[in-house]
């Protein structure tokens, strides 16, 4: 599973760990994604999302409808 998130598309960032001599060594920032199951009255049925937490967060400010609705429109299936 990639982690990436459906609403948002935030991914992960990159950079180094730095230890105690400074010395460098390569290391992913993981978004924070979550599994989560929506029903979606305009389809009639449950929508199960890869979402990060500002995803879920836009989807109780904005609606599971309209985030539906913006994500079939870039043309991802659901």
């Amino acid at each position: 599973m990639s982690r990436t998130c459906q609403v948002t598309g935030a991914t992960p960032g990159f950079g180094h760990h730095v230890s105690h001599s400074h010395r460098r060594t390569k290391r992913r920032f993981d978004v924070n994604v979550q599994k989560k199951r929506y029903w979606v009255p305009s389809l009639g049925r449950h929508v199960t999302l890869t979402l990060s937490a500002r995803g879920i967060k836009t989807i109780d400010q904005r609606g599971i409808d309209a985030v539906v609705a913006d994500i079939r429109s870039r043309g991802e299936k659901l």
